[in-house]
Order: C-alpha cells, then sequence, then structure tokens
C-alpha cells in the first residue's frame, strides 16, 4: 500500500514536482512559511468560530502554537541561507478546496467541511513533505521535512478524530469520499509547480 493510499488520498503528487522544488528553493521555503502561519491563523479562527466545542478547542490550542512554531523554524532557515522572506501567493489549491464548500445549509455542514479541508490539506502537506524528505539532495533539509512530515499526519489524524467526535462517522466518512475525489480532480487541473507547497 503507498504512502498516499494510507492517507487517502487518491491521486499522487507529480513525480517532476519534487525536482522543480529543489530547483525553486527559496520560493517553496517562502510559500511553506506562509502556509504555516496560515495554518496558525485558521486553528485560531476555528476557536474563535466555536468557543463551545470544547475538544476542539482544547486540542488545536497547541496546535496554533505548533504551526507558528513551524513558521519560526522555516523563517529561521531562511535566515539561515541568507534569502529574504518574500511576499504570499496566491494559493490555487487552497482556493480551489474553499470553492467546493457547502454554501448555505445547516451551520454544522459547513462545520465539517471546515475540519476535512483541514484534514485534506494536512494530508497533502504531509505527502509533499514526505516527497521532499527522500527526494532532496541536501541531507539536512532532507531531515528537516522528514519531521515536518510527522507533524502533517498528526495534524491530519486530529482533524478526522475532531469531524468524528462531531458527527455520525458514517456522515464523516461519505463526506471524506467526495472531499478526495474533489480534491484529486483539483489537483489534476493545477499545473505542477515547483515554487508551491501545493
Amino acid at each position: 500500500m503507498s504512502k498516499v493510499s494510507i492517507l487517502g488520498l487518491k491521486l499522487p503528487t507529480d513525480p517532476r514536482w519534487v525536482n522543480l522544488a529543489a530547483i525553486s528553493l527559496q520560493d517553496i521555503l517562502t510559500d511553506h512559511a506562509y502556509c504555516e502561519q496560515k495554518a496558525a491563523s485558521s486553528a485560531i479562527s476555528l476557536i474563535q468560530r466555536n468557543p463551545e466545542r470544547e475538544r476542539l478547542v482544547q486540542e488545536l490550542a497547541p496546535i496554533v502554537t505548533e504551526e507558528w512554531g513551524h513558521f519560526r523554524q522555516v523563517l529561521a532557515e531562511l535566515k539561515k541561507r541568507g534569502l529574504p522572506l518574500g511576499k504570499q501567493r496566491k494559493d490555487d489549491y487552497v482556493n480551489a478546496l474553499m470553492d467546493n464548500r457547502v454554501k448555505g445549509g445547516h451551520a454544522d455542514d459547513a462545520f465539517l467541511d471546515a475540519l476535512l479541508i483541514f484534514a485534506l490539506i494536512e494530508a497533502r502537506s504531509c505527502e509533499r513533505f514526505r516527497l521532499l524528505s527522500e527526494g532532496l539532495e541536501d541531507e539536512y533539509l532532507r531531515e528537516f521535512y522528514r519531521r515536518f512530515m510527522i507533524s502533517e499526519a498528526g495534524h491530519y489524524r486530529l482533524f478526522i478524530d475532531l469531524a468524528n467526535e462531531y458527527f455520525p462517522e458514517e456522515k464523516v466518512r461519505k463526506r471524506w469520499e467526495e472531499w478526495l475525489k474533489m480534491e484529486a480532480d483539483i489537483l489534476k487541473n493545477i499545473e505542477v509547480r515547483g515554487d508551491r507547497m501545493h
């Protein structure tokens, strides 16, 4: 069984991506930094919108700290290499996922979609970090990304667990399968670029 199928993802990343990323290392580090920053902000927003969900608040509070710590780690890596942070770029992948969210309807459906979108982003990030940990020539960066891969796998699992905490397992499974298909379709229609994490 491939690591992609273990994560549930239906479509593996194009193998050309890691080679392009190695060529565009500054851009990848910049994009990675902003991804970590957005992950921390998103976790804060989820807590702010759902303060009554005690387990979510308790589980996500340390994730905020961890993601911000990851942002600082990537920032330090850029500084060590004499590279500027650079400007944040539009994230076509995340924007496409957001476009497929439930519109209208019950607030609980939007909440479930939010949890599953976060799970998907963490799963895809985990897969990309694995590719970097195996495909980069720089031994230090391979280990750097291996640690991120392990962390993202835990975050992916947490968001799935939270979905199962608040919704019937069958409902979660059905919607997750729908999201996996949508994510594969999104990936097929996004240009393979080495200057983006997704």
